[in-house]
């Protein structure tokens, strides 16, 4: 991708400084999720609930980036009925499938540990990438990367003295599967955006799977809560934070090469245990805790470093 050395994305300030609150945003989800489960209190077996919260959250932030679309003046007049029908299926899949396992995940584990196995979607999509693209094989550094990765997770689910693995299908589980989901649909993202514009398809499969889950929520018994200033704050937060690390993401990938933006993905579990320890207590100075962040973190550059230096 060629480097537009003269847009303002492109100069080395602004791109540290947009990538570094892309990944602070992504990051703030985790304690800001828990922290609107119990002010609206929705409880960790609601899942009903959770998905409406998750609904609400996803709706909006396809609302808001259709509103970007227009002011942007996007096109989308453009989509054909078959392209239409791929971003319902890529909504249903990445919004609506992924996020039910993941909200249902950060309800039974803690912020610092569901921020660190999210990372694992890094290493699936390497997997992944490794069977359906001739040109994007494992290396043995990619390989290092995703062991290393997993190494940390495995570490993660240990309790504070090592000699307890703790891991429930419900909590961590959800979490990791959510992150496959991902991995599996960005693959199928990335396929179905080479004939349209990548803001307005995410504007629209934001929508779609934001507005299944909401629907699906509330057929389940789910209840919306009680809003008040505080959770409706939070709950608009969450949908902006999501609508613009894209946005900003998007443009930064558009003027950028490759490899500059996507190093900076090692920065999400820092940011998510670090702000899940701030804000909800949790406990992130235990030697498992720090010892599973820097081998996460070390995998995400081991396999983003030599997938960007190939695509450059």
């Amino acid at each position: 991708m060629p480097n537009e050395s003269n847009h303002l994305f492109a100069r080395p300030i602004v791109v540290f400084c947009l990538a570094t609150l892309c990944t602070l945003l992504w990051g703030s989800s985790y304690p800001a999720i828990k922290t609107g489960y119990a002010l609206l209190n929705i409880e960790a077996h609601d899942i009903a609930s959770q998905m409406v919260f998750a609904g609400q959250r996803f709706l909006l932030a396809g609302i808001f980036l259709v509103i970007l679309c227009l002011i942007f003046r996007k096109r989308f007049r453009d989509l054909t009925p078959t392209k239409l029908r791929q971003i319902v299926v890529f909504g249903l899949s990445q919004t609506s499938l992924q996020y039910i396992f993941f909200y249902i995940g950060v309800a039974f584990a803690t912020g610092v540990k569901a921020s660190i196995i999210n990372s694992t979607g890094t290493f699936f999509s390497v997997l992944l990438a490794h069977f359906i693209y001739n040109n994007d094989r494992l290396t043995h550094r990619r390989t290092l990367g995703v062991i290393v990765g997993f190494l940390g997770v495995f570490i993660v689910n240990f309790n504070q003295s090592l000699l307890d693995f703790q891991f429930s299908l419900k909590g961590e589980g959800s979490v990791m599967f959510a992150a496959f989901i991902l991995a599996a649909a960005s693959i199928y993202g990335k396929k179905i955006s080479q004939g349209m514009d990548a803001m307005v398809m995410t504007a629209l499969q934001l929508s779609i799977g934001g507005f299944a889950l909401l629907v699906v929520g509330l057929l389940f018994g789910g209840q919306s809560g009680d809003f008040d200033i505080g959770s409706a704050i939070l709950l608009i937060y969450l949908a902006c934070l999501s609508s613009a690390a894209f946005a900003l993401w998007s443009a930064l990938l558009k003027h950028n090469p490759v490899s500059r933006i996507t190093i900076f993905n090692f920065l999400v579990p820092v940011f998510g245990s670090g702000l899940s320890s701030l804000f909800l207590g949790e406990t992130i100075l235990e030697l498992k805790n720090i010892v599973a962040l820097v081998l996460v973190c070390s995998g995400i550059y081991l396999v983003t470093v030599n997938k960007a230096q190939k695509a450059k």
